[in-house]
């Protein structure tokens, strides 16, 4: 796959085994990042101070003027209780034990705001639009900004794998930091008049499913993925083995291949052609790879003598992009979900044999470049004190069409359950926030289940965050792609009236639309300034609890008129609605019962409402900018705009 925006690459960290079996000493306390130089706490409730020291150590910890005293548990964690503190001036947290000290400088008491999702989110100030003039001018000493490192995990860890660090902003933090959360932080230091803290944790192309914790994943009947995911932690082989015998069951269930003779098998009947050179099949110049996204087979044959055969072997395979699969003599040695992580295996006794081994792997490939990516130079098998060079010699073969609905590796990075929670949400621990901005959708599009995944997901985070009331504000998703002149079923348009219902029913949700400000030709639009004033009126409204619009006009319901149309009331705008570039509504259909019954008529703007004549065909529903790219005009007086929404026609009042 390309190494792009939605690309994989980054710090990330295998297991969530890290610094759990050994608990090293401490040459001195130390606080946890979000509580390092330059932080910010957040004001009007309760602080929760975390870090370590050595194990059962006890531990003086002063913030501003008030002291507690605590001791660290076996795992050398400490946490330190203290009342709420109104905004103030910067002030010094300490903690004092025999093996040292430790002060934290310059934190400042405020609000506090997590921003989290894929790539849109993740997009850096440096690469969005008019970057060069807002760099230049980022300094804000009363604005700290915290970039979490990409990191994967495979059960919740309670230190970051790589620390991340507060930053005043400026120039040198700024450039790299996310484009939509700093704009929304610049736009609320004008109106909140205190310090404000952001912190940036997103992952380009990934789904919601890798941030929603345990608890949110048994939420939505993921308990069992979630649990494989735990023992993959712990047992690598033993989930691998797991994984791999709910895959093998499923292949033959979706192509009818009878056991021994599966493509894993060394008697399979395949077509096997020579693969050109290892690296990415899009580069191997074959008309039939050029562009291919799916599934392919390799298979490589191994002699060993029979000493080789019963030594301790390990096998490294490179890159294995997207996931991959391994079989030594139709016998299971391991998958690889992280495309960015060189595979390693430990071959299981008894898998080897003297003479002819059949080693053959299986790729997906779903998006981008694909297959064995090497480098071919790491690619052995080693065997005792032998290495066998695994570079060339190999064959692949691609099949006919790829089965549907294959069972995906759950400890994945972009694709997993829980796996991005794990490395990069739980380890901010129970930090005071006062909301959450969210940009993510366009990985989940067409995938059912969204609306409960997201709920499941945001009351997972206030848990943490310890706050039921926790304001969080969503990204409806931005147009994308040319726009339509035909009506036609839009999973775009489908998620975002999804994500509008989700935050509607939350009373403490938001809805920031980002329909109108995309980009035909580019997923990441650089307009992200525009993006970031909407977050922040929307964390006005839910955050702050100022008396506006926490979702931007919006439809709420259609009713019958006499002349076979409809009239659509509207909600959450502030004003009356306006039309731009015409005196009429654009995008709005009229539809029948059947799926290709929808047509395009003109509305008509009166106020709160919009008025579509009937064209004498039956209608029982009205759709709004239903596609991906829509043209939209409708807006109301702040100037917001009305996203996507597909409505039932009700029977005339």
């Amino acid at each position: 796959m390309n190494i792009g925006r939605c690309g994989r690459i980054g710090i990330a960290w295998g297991w969530a085994a890290v610094g759990l079996s050994a608990i090293p000493a401490w040459a001195a306390p130390s606080f946890d990042p979000v509580f390092s130089d330059h932080a910010v706490i957040q004001r009007d409730r309760p602080v929760i101070v975390t870090g370590r020291a050595d194990a059962r150590e006890a531990v003086s910890i002063t913030l501003g003027a008030a002291t507690r005293q605590v001791k660290a548990g076996s795992d050398g964690r400490f946490e330190a209780r203290f009342d709420a503190l109104r905004q103030a001036g910067p002030v010094e947290l300490s903690a004092w034990a025999a093996s040292g000290t430790v002060t934290a400088r310059d934190v400042a008491v405020g609000d506090v705001f997590l921003c989290s999702g894929q790539s849109n989110m993740e997009l850096e100030v440096r690469n969005a639009q008019d970057a060069v003039g807002q760099i230049r001018g980022s300094a804000d000493d009363r604005l700290r900004l915290m970039l979490v490192p990409r990191a994967v995990a495979d059960e919740p860890l309670r230190d970051f794998p790589k620390a991340p660090a507060w930053k005043v902003a400026g120039p040198e933090s700024v450039a790299d930091f996310s484009a939509a959360c700093f704009y929304m932080a610049r736009e609320l230091r004008k109106t909140a008049k205190v310090p404000i803290g952001a912190i940036s944790s997103s992952w380009g192309g990934s789904r919601i499913s890798p941030w929603m914790g345990a608890k949110a994943q048994a939420q939505v009947g993921q308990a069992a993925q979630s649990a494989l995911v735990s023992l993959h932690g712990r047992d690598p082989f033993a989930a691998e083995r797991q994984a791999s015998a709910a895959w093998e069951a499923w292949w033959r269930a979706a192509t009818g291949d009878r056991t021994g003779w599966e493509p894993w098998q060394p008697a399979a009947r395949i077509a096997w052609t020579p693969v050109p050179r290892i690296g990415a099949w899009e580069n191997w110049g074959v008309a039939q790879t050029a562009s291919y996204d799916g599934m392919g087979w390799f298979r490589r044959k191994i002699d060993l003598t029979a000493e080789q055969a019963k030594a301790t072997a390990k096998l490294s395979l490179g890159l294995l992009d997207d996931v991959g699969r391994v079989w030594i003599n139709g016998k299971p040695v391991g998958m690889s979900a992280r495309s960015w992580m060189p595979s390693s295996f430990d071959v299981p006794p008894g898998v080897l044999k003297a003479g002819r081994n059949v080693l053959i792997v299986n790729i997906l490939d779903n998006y981008g470049n694909g297959g064995l990516s090497g480098p071919a130079d790491i690619m052995t098998l080693t065997v005792g004190p032998d290495v066998v060079p695994l570079a060339d010699g190999w064959q692949y073969s691609l099949p006919a069409k790829t089965p549907d609905g294959a069972p995906r590796v759950p400890w994945g990075d972009t694709t997993g359950i829980g796996t991005l929670y794990n490395g990069m949400i739980a380890p901010l621990g129970p930090i005071g926030l006062k909301g959450v901005a969210w940009y993510q959708g366009e990985s989940d599009v067409d995938l059912p289940g969204y609306d409960a995944r997201m709920t499941a997901m945001i009351a997972d985070w206030r848990r943490q965050f310890g706050s039921p009331d926790l304001a969080f504000v969503a990204v409806q998703l931005a147009a994308y792609g040319s726009p339509v002149t035909q009506p036609g079923e839009s999973g775009w348009a489908a998620m975002r009236q999804v994500q509008y219902r989700a935050m509607a029913r939350d009373p403490h949700g938001g809805l920031a639309s980002a329909i109108d400000i995309g980009d035909p030709f580019d997923m990441h639009p650089g307009e992200k300034q525009e993006v970031g004033r909407r977050l922040a009126r929307a964390m006005r409204a839910v955050a702050y609890g100022e008396a506006i619009s926490r979702t931007g006009p919006q439809a709420d319901r259609a009713t019958a008129s006499g002349d076979g149309g409809a009239t659509v009331t509207f909600v959450g705008l502030t004003g009356a609605l306006r039309t731009r570039g015409s005196g009429q509504a654009i995008g709005f259909e009229l539809c029948g019962a059947g799926a290709d019954s929808c047509r395009f008529v003109p509305g008509r703007v009166e106020g709160t409402r919009v008025v579509l004549a009937g064209d004498g065909q039956p209608a029982t529903r009205v759709r709004y900018a239903w596609a991906n790219a829509p043209v939209v005009n409708l807006y109301d007086d702040v100037p917001l705009p009305v996203g996507s929404f597909e409505l039932p026609i009700a029977a005339e009042r």
